[in-house]
């Protein structure tokens, strides 16, 4: 795991003054790999490969970056692990290949020489970014996994080629220039609080997509960051890989949760393959509570956990946590998360983010990565179970939104989700008592509000995009994500929910989250649920096992049954965030309301009277404003740290 940055010049450069720049982009992500550095720089192309390593494979010189595959045709930066290596190392010793160490990074090389770059990616399983330079195609190749857990930003600048692990390692390439935020961006940002791929926030940078490559020729520079959307090549697809797993399913449900066993128990596994120790992220969740009891299992020793406590009950899963820990027999640690850390780092966040990132679990997401990081350089994660499995409580309430849909006429949800606060809190109040009394809780003014705001909409593709829409965007030609995004038609609803979420939410905010945070410290994570077997598994399987229309993650449910009792477990999903209502109307008011009050950037990106209406609102309890009060004040704190 580590970090990479460089550049394309396109033409012939000094070896000093191509280092200088060089240095500078690589010292700009040290924290992503603070054991070591190294350099590549190709005088007479103006090619510039730069390295930072957090070692954890062959920890060794001869796992350092830049690296030169055996024939010398290939050199590469990469960021990340493949996991599953040696076994492809031994079948490259097979074709009689030979090697001086031990790293996955001299593995790929090695293929990259036998069978090229495009085989090679079929048969890397893991999470990785790279840049290979090919000396005798004169060409460099970009390359992001399967399923977008490691990032990757191009941009052009100055006549430049600029890439790296984070945008902050383009800005310090002196070609960057002054920054100009690209208005689509700024536009998604404010719908869903992240930035979807290829965009980013800057104009002429963009972030390379999940599972794709681009190649450029040395000899034909590209002119803008269109061109090289424009060149963008797909070497995995999940829908088609989705269309191929409901081909192929598994024969019955027995099957089926074996067939998802396997996957995971061998995707945990080949996850502690490490020259360090593998600690874990435990919440107390499903996902979590399966990977630390399955990685316990395959350790000789105690494994080593983690996990954020808040002083807030409906946020705070730490007891389930301690509890499962001491049943599987863990060295379990805990950090508390209050508002005072929130406060101090509200403007630290903008620093690790890069660009407008507005997800409030990215903050005790960066605790337990600090937690972690003061014993451990890796730890586990259970990311990806949601997805692939059905496991969103989100699924439940639009299934349960679509049936509402069916009966409320569209003017009516039109008028009832512009109504003024107190008409949905006199309807929530009419209603509740009408309610099934499972439901009464259910029955709020926010939700309300929400509800008609995704009926009105008479499409389901529609409803789901409503559904993650937090502000109307700025532009009015800005089309909503979830609703455009390409995959097959045939798919039932709670499909093409679990699909959309794992190619954009997933790795445009879940991920995204996870890397930065993590990296921020010189941490690695490692998901086993993201293997991309296991997502196929997950799909082979029949509906009964993912989502059966009351609940989700049957399989892990069952399979987590037979190492934990379920009474540890066995509770509705709470989720990983930070009690956000209560602490913007208490220890972050101030600071919010200083921000809100100004003529601050807010005011360019969103409507002021709609803005001061909800923080008015979000005081007097009328209404939880929280998630979109949070996009403007993370706006308005990364536009103070870096648009400038």
């Amino acid at each position: 795991m580590c970090g990479i940055a460089g550049y394309l010049a396109f033409k012939s450069v000094s070896a000093e003054a191509g280092a200088v720049a060089l240095k500078a982009m690589c010292d700009s992500i040290q924290h992503r790999g603070p054991d070591a550095d190294g350099m590549f720089v190709d005088s007479d192309t103006g090619v510039a490969l730069g390295h930072r390593r957090l070692s954890i494979v062959d920890l060794s010189e001869t796992g350092a970056q830049p690296m030169t595959s055996p024939s010398g045709r290939y050199c590469i930066v990469y960021n990340g692990e493949i996991y599953g290596f040696l076994d492809l190392r031994q079948k490259l010793i097979d074709h009689g290949m030979s090697f001086r160490g031990t790293s996955d990074t001299e593995v790929l090389l090695a293929s990259m020489d036998l069978w090229g770059i495009r085989k090679t990616l079929d048969l890397a399983h893991g999470m990785f970014a790279f840049a290979v330079f090919d000396r005798h195609s004169n060409r460099v190749v970009f390359a992001r996994d399967r399923l977008g857990k490691k990032p990757l930003y191009l941009g052009i600048k100055g006549g430049h080629l600029l890439f790296g692990s984070e945008l902050k390692a383009l800005r310090a390439h002196p070609a960057f220039g002054a920054p100009e935020a690209d208005r689509r961006a700024q536009a998604q940002y404010a719908r869903y609080a992240f930035i979807p791929a290829p965009l980013t926030i800057y104009r002429d940078v963009m972030k390379l997509p999940a599972g794709t490559l681009v190649e450029v020729k040395l000899d034909a520079p590209p002119m803008s960051s269109e061109d090289l959307v424009d060149g963008l090549r797909t070497f995995w697809d999940l829908p088609d890989r989705v269309e191929a797993c409901r081909a192929d399913p598994y024969g019955d449900e027995a099957q089926a949760l074996s067939g998802i066993e396997d996957a995971l128990l061998s995707a945990v596994g080949e996850r502690m393959v490490a020259d360090v120790t593998v600690g874990t992220f435990l919440s107390g969740g499903i996902d979590s509570s399966l990977i630390t009891a399955m990685m316990q299992e395959q350790a000789a020793g105690k494994v080593t956990s983690f996990t954020v406590r808040f002083d807030h009950d409906a946020t705070n899963e730490a007891d389930h946590a301690a509890a499962i820990a001491k049943h599987l027999g863990t060295d379990h640690h805990e950090v508390t998360a209050t508002p005072e850390m929130a406060f101090d780092l509200l403007r630290t966040l903008p620093n690790v983010y890069d660009e407008p990132f507005a997800d409030p679990s990215a903050f005790p997401t960066l605790l337990v990565s600090q937690l972690a990081r003061a014993q451990l350089k890796v730890v586990m994660s259970g990311d990806g179970g949601d997805e692939s499995f059905g496991g969103y409580e989100r699924y439940v309430r639009m299934m349960a939104m679509e049936r509402l849909s069916a009966k409320l006429p569209g003017p009516a949800a039109s008028a009832l989700a512009a109504s003024p606060a107190f008409v949905t809190q006199v309807a929530a109040k009419i209603l509740q008592p009408l309610a099934p009394a499972s439901l009464r809780a259910q029955i709020t003014p926010d939700r309300l509000s929400k509800v008609a705001s995704i009926a009105r909409h008479r499409d389901f593709r529609s409803r789901y995009d409503a559904l993650f829409t937090l502000w109307d965007p700025p532009l009015a030609d800005c089309q909503g994500v979830f609703r455009s995004h390409q995959i097959p038609d045939r798919l039932n609803p709670v499909d093409t929910m679990m699909l959309l979420d794992s190619e954009l939410y997933l790795p445009e905010s879940i991920l995204v989250k996870a890397d930065r945070a993590s990296m921020s410290v010189g941490l690695e994570i490692r998901s086993p649920l993201l293997d991309d077997r296991v997502v196929e598994a997950a799909w082979r399987s029949p509906d009964s096992l993912r989502y059966d229309g009351k609940s989700g993650k049957v399989a892990l449910r069952r399979l987590l049954d037979k190492r934990v009792p379920k009474a540890l477990y066995d509770r509705p999903k709470q989720g990983f965030g930070i009690p956000l209502n209560d602490w913007l109307r208490g220890p972050l008011k101030s600071v919010a309301q200083e921000v809100f009050a100004s003529d601050s950037s807010v005011g360019e990106m969103f409507d002021r009277a709609q803005l001061n209406k909800r923080w008015n609102e979000h005081l007097s309890g009328a209404r939880n404003w929280g998630p979109h009060l949070w996009v403007a004040l993370m706006y308005h704190f990364w536009q103070e740290e870096w648009l400038r």
